[in-house]
């Protein structure tokens, strides 16, 4: 242990703050709810799109399509009285996170609840069957269906603080409701804590459950997709047959930790945060703005001490919405030119809203920690209309570098950009 901490310096180069590693991984996905199967159905090209007759019930949604997580299975210590506070994308985070300390060899450590170990957490909005519960309350003026856990489901910080109590966690809480950058503003928020010295590791990450309320807002907007016949060619970001989005589900989760923590308990490292940018468009609310995509990137190029040549794989955010593609490409392209391989993780798992960020995250490091990355499925040929990249299509692609970007962008103008580098 002493060799090690010898040849690892816990500060980084620039001298601004502490080194931060990524300790323990875990989530739920339309793709799967393990690594091991995501990335089975990556290298098969395996869609987790579906058909989803459900919605059929509400008049003028358009799209049918959605990306569900399979039902998963609680341990017999999430009872009634800890449930009860819980909804889906809730239930989802605080599993996620369990196993994310599970894998860190944290879960039972004293750490969790000694207020040396934060949260940072987000998604989209709370549980939307307790937003309509109020709703109702408002349109029909009655509280019938409202009880004491009503609100506590609604909030928008309900998944952070679910995994707060559930876990006993006693650390700053950062809630990260920021749509589309939910999960990675998590991890960034969380790198910035333990950078500067204000927590020793933070539980990082975004959740999102699937809702047609959440469809709704984008199919006002004529972004979704409308192949409701045939789920598995869509969403096709980049393309230029894409008819729009479609939106999914999950929960991500990361343990972030002091490096110098990490290796006096011989810890597991998957790999180094070493870069964050983010910022705010300041024009519009859902008009992309490419110049401050770009400058987010080149902050986290800056953040990391790191050319645009050292990065060896872009994770896109790839929505396959017309203007948020075309945006995103030339921002990318004005840093990297068109030689950086990128790909889009929605291609299989739909839009998974708040969770996207963390979860693009979770599975651009394995990728790089294995050394390939998959492509976007769907994409045949891109659109003209978007910047010439590196687009990666048709299969999986043996790729050996040191450090990944994963890009996301949000409603609001919110744009963040986050680089992770690889454990030796």
């Amino acid at each position: 242990m002493g060799t090690v901490l010898m040849t690892r310096s816990a500060t980084r180069q620039d001298g601004l703050g502490r080194r931060v590693v990524i300790t323990g991984m875990a989530g739920f996905s339309p793709i799967g709810n393990d690594w091991s199967t995501i990335h089975d159905n990556l290298a098969r090209g395996a869609s987790g799109i579906r058909h989803i007759p459900q919605w059929g019930i509400y008049e003028g949604l358009n799209t049918r399509l959605g990306g569900p997580v399979e039902e998963f299975d609680l341990p017999a210590h999430y009872h009634r009285k800890a449930l009860r506070s819980m909804g889906r994308g809730a239930r989802m985070a605080t599993r996620a996170s369990e196993l994310a300390l599970e894998d860190a060899g944290l879960l039972g450590d004293d750490l969790v609840s000694s207020g040396a170990l934060g949260i940072s957490y987000g998604a989209s909005a709370g549980e939307p069957d307790a937003m309509a519960d109020f709703g109702n309350m408002l349109i029909h003026k009655s509280t019938d269906g409202l009880n004491a856990n009503s609100y506590i489901r609604m909030m928008a910080h309900t998944a952070p603080v679910n995994i707060g109590v559930f876990l006993g966690v006693r650390g700053r809480i950062h809630t990260t409701s920021s749509a589309c950058t939910s999960g990675s503003q998590g991890i960034g928020y969380a790198y910035e804590a333990i950078r500067f010295g204000r927590q020793t590791a933070m539980i990082a990450g975004g959740c999102e459950e699937l809702s047609a309320s959440e469809a709704a807002v984008f199919d006002t907007l004529f972004a979704t997709s409308t192949r409701n016949d045939a789920p598995d060619t869509t969403p096709r970001p980049f393309d230029s047959q894409r008819d729009g989005l479609v939106i999914g589900e999950g929960a991500a989760t990361l343990i972030l930790e002091d490096l110098e923590h990490a290796l006096a308990r011989g810890a597991h490292i998957h790999a180094e945060v070493v870069g964050y940018g983010t910022n705010s468009d300041g024009r519009h609310v859902t008009q992309p703005d490419a110049t401050m995509m770009e400058r987010a990137i080149r902050d986290a190029l800056a953040d990391a001490n790191l050319s645009a040549e050292q990065v060896g794989y872009i994770s896109a955010h790839g929505t396959a919405t017309d203007r948020g593609d075309i945006a995103e490409s030339h921002a990318t392209a004005a840093v990297f030119g068109n030689r950086k391989p990128i790909s889009s993780l929605k291609s299989y798992t739909g839009h998974t809203l708040g969770a996207c960020g963390a979860l693009e995250a979770w599975v651009a490091i394995e990728m790089m920690r294995e050394g390939w990355f998959h492509p976007t499925i769907n994409l045949d040929t891109p659109d003209p209309k978007c910047a010439e990249l590196d687009y990666l299509r048709h299969e999986m692609q043996p790729i050996d570098c040191d450090h990944v970007m994963s890009n996301n962008f949000a409603f609001g103008g919110i744009n963040t950009s986050l680089i992770f580098r690889r454990w030796s």
